[in-house]
């Protein structure tokens, strides 16, 4: 049985690091994702009200609060419907729009990182992705086509027809986006 280079319990890697020192070691990713997926849903909500959209939180966290817990290891469409839902609703000019957002590092975002679960239920989403870069977008039934975006791609956010909106205020979120996850691994 291997045991941790650092403390001596069992791990499962041989000449490695048990679950606890590692984490003590290189943080838990897990929650350093959720932290970074908070700070870009926050930077695109308060992008969208600067825009005068309407804004409604709509993902599971936020429509039924506490069901994290009990979907753990729960399986079905159901479940799988609820951990898909889209992170806002925004409405202008008599339009609504699903919005998810997405932070990558990258600037990188397939099909394949939308149906980790299956076959995505909101098939009218926007996909609003948050690099350290830039802030781009594109639709569920394009990432349906084959479409990506990639780190150079020309996705702006500002050129999407849905929105017509000012450039320049997305210009200074993108900013806002610069700062806060330019030094983030």
């Amino acid at each position: 049985m291997p045991d941790c280079i650092e403390c001596g319990e069992y791990t499962k890697f041989k000449n490695g690091l048990c679950t606890d020192c590692y984490q003590k070691e290189n943080g838990n990713k897990w929650v350093a994702g959720v932290i970074k997926g908070r700070i870009a849903e926050t930077i695109i909500e308060q992008l969208f009200i600067s825009l005068d959209f309407q804004v409604y939180k709509y993902g599971m966290e936020n429509t039924i609060p506490g069901i994290t817990d009990l979907l753990k290891g729960v399986r079905g469409d159901v479940s799988k419907n609820i951990r898909q839902m889209p992170d806002f609703v925004v409405f202008k000019d008599k339009q609504a729009h699903f919005i998810e957002v997405k932070y990558r590092k990258s600037g990188k975002l397939s099909i394949k990182d939308i149906e980790n679960y299956g076959d995505y239920p909101f098939e009218n989403a926007l996909f609003v992705l948050v690099t350290p870069k830039h802030i781009k977008c594109i639709s569920y039934s394009e990432l349906k086509e084959g479409k990506e975006i990639k780190e150079k791609c020309r996705n702006w956010l500002g050129s999407r027809k849905e929105f017509e909106t000012c450039k320049d205020t997305i210009m200074e979120y993108c900013n806002y986006a610069v700062k806060f996850f330019e030094n983030v691994e």
